[in-house]
């Protein structure tokens, strides 16, 4: 729901940034691989009950998501040879790594230090497994159909009540107040859950 408001603020800050990181050893793969360790390494310290690390890699983690992206384009843009997909492909697989160990982490650590309970994170492990799965299944079925939607991004998305920009946020309001992880869990897998069905409703409506 977020995510044109964050894109529309942050698109030209970022794509200053990536003009800045535009050297030869920086690629948008790196940048990728960097957001894949921070993830994990945000997850693992959660899971230790580091909070305030881990929510430090956890944004680390998605600055470095913001930037391959702008990079790409601005390579892309001067001439430089693109791929056929690979870097969306990696980008994509990463952030799914790294929202799903985010979840383990915290629901780790918030059930050994804060007694919370499993199941509002299993809850949001299959909200997310849904949400991905129609928005994959659609971007794939889309593009075959000629019928995908072109924002810019390597993936045509079904826009939803729960994007990118709010899974930020609540990750690292997990990582603020672990106290409230669990309530909190609670309430971001029934926005998610409410996401993914209007997505695959949307979906199928798009793609009649």
């Amino acid at each position: 729901m977020l995510d044109p408001a964050a894109r529309a603020l942050l698109d030209a800050p970022l794509a200053r940034a990536a003009a800045l990181l535009d050297r030869p050893g920086i690629t948008p793969d790196r940048l990728t691989g960097a957001n894949l360790v921070l993830g994990l390494a945000s997850a693992g310290a959660a899971a230790a009950q580091l909070w305030l690390p881990a929510l430090v890699l956890w944004l680390a983690c998605r600055l470095a998501d913001g930037l391959d992206g702008p990079l790409a384009r601005r390579r892309r843009a001067a001439g430089h040879p693109g791929d056929a997909g690979a870097g969306g492909f990696f980008d994509i697989t990463a952030d799914f790594v790294v929202y799903g160990a985010g979840v383990v982490g915290v629901a780790v650590g918030a059930t050994a230090g804060h007694g919370a309970s499993w199941l509002p994170f299993l809850a949001v492990l299959f909200a997310y497994y849904v949400n991905g799965a129609a928005f994959l299944a659609f971007s794939s079925i889309a593009e075959r159909a000629g019928r995908q939607l072109d924002d810019g991004r390597s993936l045509s998305f079904l826009g939803g009540l729960a994007e990118g920009t709010e899974t930020v946020v609540v990750h690292a309001l997990w990582l603020l107040l672990p106290a409230y992880a669990g309530g909190t869990a609670w309430v971001w897998a029934a926005l998610v859950g409410v996401s993914a069905a209007h997505r695959v409703w949307a979906g199928y409506r798009a793609l009649r």
